[in-house]
């Protein structure tokens, strides 16, 4: 009940509503409400500097008993500062001279209109009972809940209030944490109710007519939507109206406010289940916000670690070239040592012989001695006195690469896409194609990369993909007629392929529309009137075929005779869609066909004529083509009259209406037709001949 608080308090004065009126403008004020009060309540002194309200002149832009705050002549254009509770009053203007001292002036300030008063004030509107009533059931229920404001655990009922502290405490709490001395001594404890609550102790009166003191309120005007009493209908002012009895007015604004208070009803609760999803959502963010992080901290330690094993793979690497580089230096060093000493040995040696002055002596190792040392400065050859190794690392760490994805690392799609919505309002059937559109559910953030449509059989069977793709709007042509297909979407990512949408169910088409295809037609064939008329240039028959195939249901179509010369023997049927075009249809085993002339036909297939039935075709005929997949079978008519027994049976696959004819024929195709009335599909005598 704390939500309706505001509802219940005198938009003036800020508190609980005490004896309030209803105003003209259905707002209500407090009756014991005036300046003086407001001032006596605490509010500054500039908020309510003008007379009483009783004593107010009227001011009124076109004397109608309405004006607007900044109308009046001499009244500041800024409203005054706010009231206890919030709400803006604004101090009228001193009257003008040429107005009625009859008549006084109360500004609303909820709704900012000026309202006349009579010499009666205030009191001459009616007293909201209503209103009362629920403001002291709700004080009364509010006194009795009043709890301890410091108790740890379950508050305990409070026994004191504190003026000052505005706190309530129980006995335990206000010994503890209020006690009787120091600077709260000065404090005053007051009983709970006391300060908070107003209790009214007169017994409610009934009410009564604000024109007429003494009279009850019986009666109700529809059109001033007010009670009135029998004195007010005698005195006229309400003659004209229509009046209603009080009880009947009350129980019916009590229906109405109660069938608008249920769809007020209905949005609080959506209100309520929408805020429940919201904190749900605040929960899961919070959970998913941790969880995220846990994962990116953990995939960056990852990526950390994997460096560290790479630094120390690198480091390994270099260890081992450095130590190679010194070992080839000091072998160097050691073989270079070691030669060098034995050169210096022998130059040493040589230059003691020199010295020697024994020619003989001298002679007999000379020879050797310059061999030796030609041999010694041999060895200090090209190349022995070069490093074998630099001393520079040809290692490079090309890292740049890695900075470059490091600075480049960021957030990719972690989970696979949510299931679209499909939008019924766009998906259709027409004939025998679908039409299928969908969405993504509203507030996804998900990348979607294309979507996966698929459509089952037709007949229950299993789904098949029919598109894939990034557009959300998809057409589907050639499906079965008289079909039920259903359909399902799919969205896909990186990370996967998401879940399906909801199956949606599609009828295609009973009947059968379809006009003469002059993509497949042999090149002599000459078709007009939308593609529904053709004729062909050449004395030979040349074939046609629909641009519709069939596979299963029931379909019939006519064709008309507009032209009929020298007595042609025109081909009608169906054949399948490799058929050969430059000659009669059914001359091969892709065409099952009617052939007629202006006195018989034949039925014929791979070249094999059957069932010569007489009656032919002039111009103004019209010839029947049926085509029953539920019993696999062919039949045609010459004239609404079926012509010879049925065709043909064992009918299974998909096949293209079609026919031949030369330049001595012209015929237009007629679609969409319903079945002959004497056909009846799935039935057949044991003769042959449809019943």
């Amino acid at each position: 009940m704390e939500e309706m608080e505001e509802e219940l308090k005198c938009p003036v004065c800020g508190s609980f509503f005490r004896e309030p009126i209803i105003l003209p403008c259905s707002h209500n004020i407090c009756l014991a409400y005036s300046p003086q009060s407001a001032r006596a309540s605490g509010s500054a002194a500039s908020d309510y500097d003008y007379l009483d309200l009783d004593k107010m002149s009227l001011y009124s832009e076109a004397d109608s008993g309405y004006g607007s705050y900044g109308g009046f002549a001499s009244a500041p254009t800024t409203p005054c500062p706010k009231s206890p509770n919030g709400v803006r009053v604004f101090p009228p203007a001193p009257p003008p001279p040429q107005q009625s001292q009859q008549q006084h002036l109360l500004p609303p300030p909820t709704c900012h209109r000026s309202l006349t008063l009579d010499d009666r004030g205030l009191r001459g509107f009616p007293k909201n009972r209503v209103l009362e009533a629920v403001v002291e059931r709700y004080q009364q229920s509010k006194a009795a809940a009043l709890r301890c404001q410091l108790c740890e655990k379950t508050p305990r009922e409070a026994t004191v209030l504190c003026e000052q502290c505005d706190v309530f405490y129980c006995d335990a709490c206000r010994v503890r944490c209020h006690p009787p001395r120091g600077p709260l001594a000065k404090h005053r404890l007051v009983p709970p109710a006391q300060g908070r609550i107003s209790r009214r102790a007169s017994p409610r009166k009934t009410s009564t007519c604000t024109e007429h003191e003494l009279e009850n309120l019986s009666m109700y005007c529809v059109q001033c939507k007010m009670p009135v009493c029998y004195q007010c209908l005698e005195e006229g002012r309400h003659s004209a109206h229509e009046v209603k009895a009080l009880g009947a007015m009350w129980k019916l604004h009590k229906g109405q406010l109660s069938q608008a208070l249920n769809v007020l009803s209905d949005r609080a609760t959506e209100a309520k289940e929408f805020l429940v999803q919201l904190r749900n959502m605040v929960q899961h963010i919070q959970e998913n916000g941790v969880e995220f992080e846990a994962c990116l901290v953990a995939q960056c330690d990852a990526l950390i670690e994997a460096l560290n094993r790479r630094k120390a793979q690198l480091l390994t690497r270099v260890n081992k070239e450095h130590e190679h580089k010194l070992k080839v230096v000091r072998d160097q060093i050691s073989h270079c040592t070691v030669k060098l000493r034995q050169t210096t040995g022998l130059m040493e040696y040589c230059l003691e012989v020199i010295k020697e002055n024994d020619p003989s002596g001298f002679l007999q190792i000379s020879d050797a001695l310059i061999r030796r040392v030609h041999m010694t400065e041999g060895q200090w050859g090209k190349g022995t006195l070069t490093p074998r190794m630099t001393s520079d690392f040809d290692l490079t760490l090309d890292s740049g690469p890695l900075l470059q994805t490091i600075q480049q690392l960021d957030f990719v799609q972690m989970k696979v896409p949510a299931a679209p919505i499909l939008q019924l309002e766009e998906c259709c059937s027409q004939t025998n194609s679908a039409t299928l559109s969908w969405k993504q559910p509203p507030l996804s953030t998900i990348a979607v990369d294309g979507y996966i449509l698929e459509l089952d059989d037709g007949n229950g069977g299993q789904f098949r993909e029919v598109y894939v793709g990034i557009e959300t709007i998809c057409t589907v042509d050639g499906l079965h007629f008289n079909s039920t297909y259903k359909s399902r979407v799919k969205a896909f990512n990186s990370s996967g392929v998401g879940q399906y949408s909801k199956t949606l169910v599609m009828q295609t088409s009973e009947i059968a529309w379809f006009t003469f295809d002059p993509a497949s037609a042999h090149p002599d064939i000459i078709l007009s009137n939308d593609n529904l008329t053709v004729t062909c240039n050449s004395y030979d028959d040349r074939v046609v075929m629909g641009n519709t195939a069939f596979s299963r249901g029931v379909h019939y179509w006519e064709i008309t005779i507009d032209r009929y010369d020298n007595h042609p023997d025109p081909a009608f049927g169906i054949a399948r869609g490799d058929v050969l075009k430059d000659v009669m249809l059914g001359k091969d085993d892709k065409a099952w066909a009617m052939y007629v002339d202006n006195n018989r036909s034949w039925f014929m297939h791979n070249n094999s004529h059957t069932n010569r039935t007489d009656g032919g075709i002039g111009k103004g005929a019209t010839v029947g083509v049926l085509l029953d997949f539920s019993r696999g079978i062919l039949l045609f008519l010459i004239n609404d009259e079926q012509q010879g027994p049925v065709a043909f049976d064992s009918l299974e696959g998909l096949y293209y209406p079609a026919i031949s004819l030369n330049r001595n024929v012209q015929v237009t195709l007629h679609t969409g037709l319903p079945i002959p009335d004497f056909y009846t599909p799935g039935e057949s005598d044991p003769s042959g001949s449809v019943c």
